[in-house]
C-alpha cells in the first residue's frame, strides 16, 4: 500500500521537478555545513509571529522545537516577485555534442536546471515566479504567480526546451530587443534573474547595456548569470591541433589551430567581460560569472544572498 502511494506521488512530479528538488535539497544540506548555515531555509514556509495578531495560525509544533512563535504562510502572502529570463539562442547550446544531461550539461540545459532549482526555492519561500524565454524574439512570457499549477506549467515549458536538444536554424540572439520588451512587460517591481552568455554581434554591445539599464529604470533588482563554459569559451583551452570552429548563429566556418589566435581571442573576450562587469556595477546589477562546470551551488548561493538583502 505504502509503495503504491509513493509511486503515485512520484508520478505527480515531472522529471525536471524531481531534479530541481534534488538540487535544492543537496544545496540546503551543504548550506548547513557551511559558513552560511544561518540562513533560515528550514522555516521558508513560516514567518515570525507579530505581537497582537491572531494566534490561530501559529505552528505550535515548531514552537515546541524552537521556543519561537512562527505563523504558517499562505499563498497570498507573497514576499517577492521573480521573473526568470532564459536566453536560448543558438550559442547557448554549446557544447554541441548533443549529449547534454544533468551530469554533462550544455549552457542551455545548465540554465534550465538552475532556473528550475531557483523556482523550487521560490515556491518554498511562498514567492511568486514567472518565466521569459527568448532568442531572436520573446517566445514566452508568463506572469508571476506562486501556486503549484503555475509551477507545473513553467516546468512543462522548460522540459519542452530541454527536449529540443538543438536550436532552430534561425535562432540568433537579439538580447537588447528582448530585454527591452521584458522590461516593458513586467509591471510590478521584481527580482529579474537573467541566464545568458551575452554573446551577440559586437556592434550591439551598447544596445545591450541600454537594455540592462532599462530594467533598472523600472526599479527592478537584477542578477545576470553570465553562463559560460569557462575552459573553452573564456580560457580558450584547446589542444594544440587544427580545429573546425563553426559560428553557431551565422553558420560561418573557420579552420585553424587555436594556438594561432589564442592570445588575441583571450584579450577580446577579457575586454568584453570586463566592460560587462563594469556596466553592471554602474547600474547596480549583480553580475555573476556562471561557469557551467562549477555546478549549481554557484547559482543558488548568489540568489539566496540577494533574496536575503531584499527582505
Amino acid at each position: 500500500m505504502d509503495n503504491h502511494i509513493n509511486r503515485n506521488r512520484l508520478q505527480a512530479y515531472s522529471k525536471l521537478e524531481l531534479i530541481a528538488r534534488q538540487v535544492v535539497e543537496g544545496f540546503i544540506t551543504g548550506l548547513h555545513k557551511s559558513p552560511f548555515h544561518g540562513f533560515s531555509v528550514e522555516f521558508a514556509e513560516h514567518r515570525l509571529y507579530n505581537s497582537g495578531e491572531s494566534t490561530r495560525h501559529i505552528d505550535w509544533k515548531l514552537y515546541g522545537k524552537t521556543d519561537k512563535l512562527f505563523v504558517k504562510r499562505y499563498e497570498e502572502e507573497t514576499n517577492l516577485r521573480c521573473q526568470l529570463v532564459i536566453d536560448h539562442s543558438a550559442s547557448m547550446y554549446f557544447p554541441f555534442d548533443g549529449k547534454a544531461d544533468l551530469d554533462n550539461p550544455n549552457k542551455i540545459s545548465f540554465s534550465i536546471y538552475a532556473a528550475a532549482a531557483i523556482t523550487e526555492m521560490l515556491k518554498r519561500q511562498r514567492d511568486a515566479f514567472g518565466i521569459s524565454l527568448f532568442a531572436d524574439d520573446i517566445e514566452l512570457h508568463t506572469p508571476t504567480k506562486s501556486n503549484i499549477a503555475h509551477q507545473h506549467m513553467i516546468f512543462n515549458h522548460l522540459e519542452q526546451l530541454l527536449e529540443a536538444k538543438k536550436p532552430q536554424q534561425s535562432q540568433e540572439s537579439n538580447i537588447a530587443k528582448s530585454l527591452h520588451q521584458i522590461a516593458d512587460m513586467i509591471h510590478k517591481r521584481s527580482l529579474v534573474i537573467i541566464f545568458s552568455d551575452m554573446f551577440e554581434n559586437q556592434e550591439n554591445t551598447d544596445a545591450i547595456f541600454t537594455a540592462l539599464q532599462h530594467l533598472k529604470h523600472y526599479k527592478h533588482e537584477v542578477i545576470l548569470f553570465h553562463v559560460v563554459h569557462k575552459r573553452y569559451e573564456i580560457d580558450f583551452d584547446y589542444q594544440n591541433r587544427p580545429y573546425k570552429f563553426i559560428d553557431s548563429e551565422s553558420g560561418e566556418i573557420l579552420k585553424l589551430n587555436p594556438k594561432e589566435i589564442k592570445d588575441q581571442y583571450i584579450k577580446k573576450i577579457d575586454d568584453y567581460t570586463r566592460e560587462l562587469k563594469l556596466r553592471c556595477g554602474q547600474f547596480k546589477i549583480d553580475f555573476i560569472e556562471a561557469d557551467m562546470e562549477k555546478g549549481f551551488d554557484a547559482i543558488l548561493l548568489p540568489y539566496l544572498l540577494k533574496r536575503q538583502k531584499m527582505m
